[in-house]
This record gives structure tokens, C-alpha cells and sequence, in this order.
């Protein structure tokens, strides 16, 4: 059985598998298949789902990823900076810009390209400033009947579905796995949402909870935040140009430039392994991995 090497990496808690699809042969067929067996948290090696780094004729690197139900993802704000990181320190990446700056790299995504400038403490990749695209939200809720009740819901589209609920009381109280999972076969989401849970603190920034199609509630979602904050600056809920948005696994920032929306935070590598790629859907873990 070959084995695969892979990396695991985390932005503020969303944490994905990567695997370098460059240097390395890897089934892509499988990707659905190997995404839902290694995101297991009990029985797998545990992961919000799984990122491949690919080569790409009009970028520097491309990113395909894998939700941990293997069903395929467009976009993700944490994995976006965590594949820069990646991609830069594996050779794969060079900045475009001159020394002395922070590097700037291109990624290909399935939304469409995207601009990311990688955070240094010293020669060490810390984070990054990764470009959303142009987001598009609605100012105006509409009302959507799910789980017994009414809630008002803002929609919005960062190369991926969304829906922004602001919530009242502690975050601990919200039902984001029952509202989340009944949204996910509603008519009005065809193929699903991501659901941001958000309430408004005395500071101005946002606290949110998100429950990711695919993936069930994960501690932060990149694409989300820059949705929900995005939503609170149209309505007039907060003020700009910089949203601090507080998750479970810790806090993103996002700006406006613009028509698009700027996403900041962590990226971190956890640590390195190797699987065996076993027959008829099976993976083992390597010796020594």
C-alpha cells in the first residue's frame, strides 16, 4: 500500500488536513472518500475536512478542498491563509513582491483567484491578510420557518452559501446544531448553508458561532466571519472599516477595501504524518506517523 504524507494546520481552530498533491501522487478520485475517513475525530485522525495543494498554470498554487462529509467546498477563509503558509514554505510559492516586504502570493480556488499576504514573526509564517473576493450579503432578513419557530435571516455569498441569524442571550445558548442541521434540507437552501450564529458585543465586535455545511459546527469559519461582519456594517450595527470577529477558537479580523473584503488571522501548523492508503475505502495509519 502507498503511503501519503500529510500536514495538519489550523486558523483560529478550523482545522484541515493537507496534503501536497505537487510532490507527491495522490488519488484524486478518492478525495471525498479519504476526506470523510481522515476528518474523523474518533476513528480517523480528525479534521474539519481535507485541503490539497495542486499546481496551477494562472496562479501559484491551486486549492481543492473536501468538507468532512466529503462533499466538495468552493471556498475557505482559514484554509485559504493555512494553504499560503503551506505553499510558501514548502518552495512551492514565491512572493511577488521584492524582499523586505511581506509576501504576497496568488491561490486558486474553485471561487474564483485570490490574494493573500502572509504574516512573518521573523522567517516564520504566523498568519496572513487573505482577499474574500467580493462579498455579497443582503441588508434586508427574510423570514424563514425551521424547527417549530420563525427566524430572521440575513443571506449572503463568499463564494460559498450563507445565512446570519443575530442572537440574543450567551452564545452557549444558541441552537446552532439543531438550527443548523434543519437548515441544511430546507427549501430555501438548496444544496445547504453555512449558518453564523452572531450577536453584537459592547465593544462593537461581533461573537459567532457557525455551523458549516459539510462539517457541523467547527470553531471558526473564515468566509463566515467576513459575512457576518460584513452584514452588521450594512445594517448599521457596527462600524468599520475593521471588524473584530470573536469564534471558539479565537478571533479573526475583517476589512473592507473597497468591494471586497479583507480576512486576517492565524495560520498554524499542528503537525506532520503519513497514512497508508488502504483498499475498498480503508486508511491506516503509518508506523511511526
Amino acid at each position: 500500500m502507498s503511503r501519503v504524507r500529510f500536514v495538519k494546520m489550523e486558523g483560529a481552530g478550523n482545522d484541515y488536513l493537507f496534503v501536497d498533491a505537487i510532490a507527491q501522487a495522490f488519488p484524486q478520485q478518492r478525495a471525498p472518500e479519504l476526506a470523510r475517513a481522515w476528518s474523523d475525530r474518533h476513528f480517523g485522525i480528525g479534521a474539519d475536512g481535507l485541503i490539497l495543494l495542486l499546481s496551477d498554470a494562472d496562479a501559484d498554487v491551486r486549492m481543492a478542498m473536501w468538507n468532512a462529509d466529503g462533499s466538495r467546498g468552493a471556498m475557505c477563509g482559514n484554509g485559504l491563509r493555512c494553504v499560503a503558509k503551506f505553499a510558501y514554505e514548502l518552495g512551492h510559492a514565491r512572493s511577488r513582491r521584492p524582499a523586505g516586504q511581506r509576501p504576497l502570493l496568488q491561490i486558486a480556488t474553485d471561487a474564483g483567484p485570490r490574494a493573500v499576504e502572509l504574516l512573518l514573526a521573523g522567517s516564520t509564517v504566523i498568519g496572513a491578510r487573505a482577499d474574500l473576493g467580493r462579498v455579497q450579503v443582503s441588508a434586508q432578513p427574510e423570514r424563514v420557518a425551521a424547527g417549530g419557530r420563525d427566524w430572521l435571516l440575513h443571506r449572503g455569498a463568499a463564494g460559498n452559501p450563507h445565512a446570519v441569524l443575530f442572537a440574543d442571550g450567551a452564545p452557549e445558548s444558541w441552537p446552532v446544531l439543531e438550527l443548523g442541521r434543519a437548515l441544511q434540507a430546507h427549501a430555501a437552501f438548496p444544496g445547504g448553508v453555512n449558518v453564523e450564529f452572531v450577536r453584537v458585543g459592547a465593544d462593537g465586535g461581533l461573537d459567532q458561532r457557525t455551523f458549516e455545511r459539510g462539517s457541523g459546527e467547527t470553531l471558526a469559519c473564515g468566509t463566515g466571519a467576513g459575512v457576518a461582519a460584513l452584514v452588521a456594517l450594512v445594517t448599521g450595527r457596527v462600524q468599520g472599516p475593521r471588524v473584530t470577529v470573536r469564534l471558539r477558537g479565537g478571533s479573526l479580523f475583517v476589512e473592507r477595501q473597497g468591494p471586497a473584503l479583507v480576512l486576517e488571522g492565524p495560520a498554524r501548523t499542528v503537525f506532520s504524518g503519513e497514512v497508508e492508503l488502504g483498499e475498498n475505502g480503508t486508511t491506516t495509519p503509518a508506523p511511526g506517523a
